[in-house]
């Protein structure tokens, strides 16, 4: 039996049918205020491949988040099957919590095709033996911080983190904006590719739009900070398992206007590169918390 976090995770990721094209997926509290935008994605993606015959598999998608989603509320999930070609499906999704949309959601699915095949190369970096997991903070540190923050810093995560350059986000010093990371589930899973891609797609919201905030010493953490995402794009490459190591490498281009861009390319252990992701965020700085 897989650990409790990652059995609770995988059921969130399997929605109720509630008619021809139309789904329902729970919310969970991880520590953050809003509903999280992976658990979104993930569900979305869910719902969408529930309506494309097993012979295509999602290589693309993208996500504009438009409200902040309620994590005591269920979330409704409209599907519109959009084309069915030859090679390629099309759907659209629109996630729905009292009554108004909260994502807008679109995938691509693609039959398996022969073609030209190039990559870039992994980056260098340390095994993932080799690096320490994120450590949490002391319980002296824990128990000053908002309850809320303490959820998110304490919890059991359904995946293993190890940066291969650690900060501590509580205190974060200035740094260029690139980062690396090795990650896997914590517990082995099935076999089904649509579960790992769906749980790709969850983990990928992590660390993306934090990439942008690493030259300004500042993080999700400190009080006058407010940080949302604004969109999300993924794109699949190549079959992996989520619950073996994979190197995530971020970097940020670009932070102006209260806005940040990240961008990630996901990589297997032996260096195919199997995903890649971008993201705009916003980043507002509000003075002093009261």
């Amino acid at each position: 039996m897989p650990h409790p976090v990652v059995a609770d995770l995988v059921q969130l990721l399997r929605l109720e049918r509630l008619e021809d094209n139309l789904y329902r997926g729970q919310s969970r509290d991880i520590g953050t205020k809003f509903v999280f935008g992976g658990q979104v994605m993930g569900q979305a993606l869910a719902a969408a491949q529930a309506t494309v015959g097993p012979d295509r598999h999602v290589h693309s998608l993208h996500a504009y988040f438009l409200r902040p989603g309620d994590i005591e509320a269920p979330i409704v999930y409209s599907v519109d099957r959009t084309r069915d070609g030859r090679s390629f499906s099309t759907r659209r999704v629109t996630a729905i919590q009292h009554g108004q949309p909260i994502c807008v959601f679109a995938s691509s699915f693609h039959i398996e095709e022969a073609g030209v095949e190039h990559q870039i190369g992994k980056p260098e970096v340390p095994a993932p033996e080799d690096l320490e997991p994120i450590a949490i903070p002391a319980p002296a540190v824990l128990e000053k911080l908002p309850p809320m923050m303490q959820r998110w810093l304490s919890r059991q995560l359904p995946f293993e983190v190890r940066p291969v350059y650690p900060r501590d986000e509580l205190k974060p010093p200035k740094r260029p904006p690139f980062q690396q990371l090795w990650f896997r589930l914590i517990d082995p899973i099935d076999d089904t590719p649509l579960l790992h891609r769906a749980l790709l797609a969850y983990a990928s919201d992590f660390h993306l739009l934090g990439t942008a905030t690493l030259p300004h010493g500042i993080s999700y953490y400190h009080p006058d900070v407010q940080m949302a995402s604004i969109d999300h794009a993924m794109w699949f490459h190549r079959p992996f398992r989520i619950d073996e190591w994979l190197l995530y490498a971020l970097d940020s281009p670009t932070a102006q206007g209260a806005r940040g861009l990240g961008r990630g390319s996901i990589y297997s252990r032996d260096g195919q590169l199997v995903a890649s992701t971008a993201q705009e965020g916003m980043i507002r700085i509000v003075g002093e918390a009261p």
